[in-house]
């Protein structure tokens, strides 16, 4: 059978990373190129007992089909805690003129696929930092929306390009962001450049969707405002998830936006999934109101700090000076860039080969046909005996071929 696929499908490439995570391991290989979070940090034993009792007490409810916007305990407990902590969620009461609105998504990527669904018709564009998050390129795309990349710098996007590709984009609709602790790079965007990234996409008419799944994952540093909560234009779409600090496999995302945007989000919702998994809700609202959530959170932080210092302190011994690499404050990824001489597809198929696994950064590239000579290192899964061992193989690898 000759298959005949959709416009929008026909072209979209797997994730780079699921296509590494495919591949044959052997116990002796060594990955840096998932993004997945430590298994020591899931809260298992917690998670058993407040399973159990809803299996025991409430499995009516738990096993039935639920609101597509989330199950509402659990949606005021987002609320709570996002206003707490980020200063997130507007009211007309605060004279903002909208209403701030959360609902729950299966994972915060159905988060980031909505909000291009609602705001994208086919051929539109958003404009993304460069490099940036695989499953949002992908989200964009298979959605049929073209992507415009901004370089991204030590402390964020470039604004002066930023401003420029807005308006040699008009058919540009959102700015997508992930301004704490980046998906490849790690880095962290200022605040000041956060502030002009509102103005100008206050100034153009787009809205901007911030992406930020590790937030609460700061080791380092000071805390900088999220953009969403500068929103008194009801511009910010903002898309968290329960991914990096309870589990991933729950597939429990949220977003927070004003309500005309959020009904819209619903409405699309329905005709993917009806609503997220009823059950994973119920187990993060109970998590959240009975267990010290803060104190696990705070686990993870000294879990990644520690693996984080651990891969720096070995890359600074093991690899030439010529090999760069960025110092993230939180989050779970190193983004290394080798000299322009060097051959990066060349070192990450020989690393491969050695049993040692990393992202290319071609991989993360707006332009997918553009070269990148980055790698991705993740140093959230890996053990501390792993990180010590394949940092040595990228060492002796990295003299090998002379940089």
């Amino acid at each position: 059978m000759n298959y005949t696929f959709s416009k929008k499908i026909a072209d979209l490439k797997p994730s780079a990373i699921r296509e590494i995570l495919k591949a044959p391991a052997t116990a002796d290989t060594i990955s840096f190129a998932a993004g997945n979070p430590a298994p020591e940090s899931f809260p298992v034993a917690d998670m058993a007992r407040i399973s159990a009792d809803i299996y025991e007490n409430a499995s009516s409810k738990a096993l039935q089909y639920g609101a597509t916007d989330g199950y509402f305990p659990l949606r005021e407990a987002i609320a709570k805690r996002q206003k707490a902590i980020f200063n997130i969620g507007r009211s007309v009461a605060d004279g903002d003129g909208f209403n701030d609105e959360t609902i729950v998504v299966s994972g915060g990527q159905q988060g980031i696929e909505l909000a291009c669904k609602v705001f994208c018709n086919e051929g539109d564009a958003v404009i993304c930092e460069n490099p940036t998050f695989i499953g949002a390129l992908n989200a964009f795309r298979s959605n049929g929306a073209v992507v415009a990349g901004v370089t991204l710098e030590d402390d964020g996007m470039n604004i002066e390009e930023l401003e420029s590709v807005i308006k040699s984009t008009p058919n540009a609709k959102l700015i997508y962001v992930i301004p704490t602790f980046h998906n490849p790079c790690g880095i962290t965007t200022s605040y000041e450049k956060r502030v002009k990234i509102y103005e100008l996409a206050k100034k153009y008419g787009l809205m901007i969707l911030e992406d930020n799944p590790y937030g609460e994952l700061r080791f380092a540093g000071e805390d900088i405002p999220t953009i969403k909560s500068m929103d008194e234009d009801g511009i910010v779409i903002y898309c968290s998830t329960f991914s990096k600090i309870l589990s991933a496999g729950m597939r429990v995302g949220f977003v927070i936006a004003p309500e005309a945007v959020t009904s819209k989000m619903v409405v699309s919702k329905q005709t993917s999934d009806v609503h997220t998994n009823l059950f994973f809700q119920m187990l993060c609202y109970r998590y959240m109101t009975e267990c010290d959530l803060d104190g696990h959170i705070r686990d993870i932080q000294k879990i990644y700090g520690h693996k984080c210092s651990l891969m720096l302190e070995c890359l600074d011994r093991e690899l030439p000076r010529s090999v760069k690499f960025t110092r993230p404050e939180g989050g779970l990824f190193i983004w290394g860039t080798l000299p322009d001489k060097v051959d990066a597809a060349e070192f990450i198929r020989k690393a491969s080969e050695r049993n040692v696994r990393v992202v290319p950064g071609a991989a993360f590239n707006c332009d997918t046909g553009a070269p990148s000579n980055s790698f991705r290192l993740n140093y959230s899964t890996p053990s501390d005996e792993q990180i010590v061992t394949g940092i040595r193989v990228l060492g002796e690898l990295a003299r090998e071929m002379g940089l």
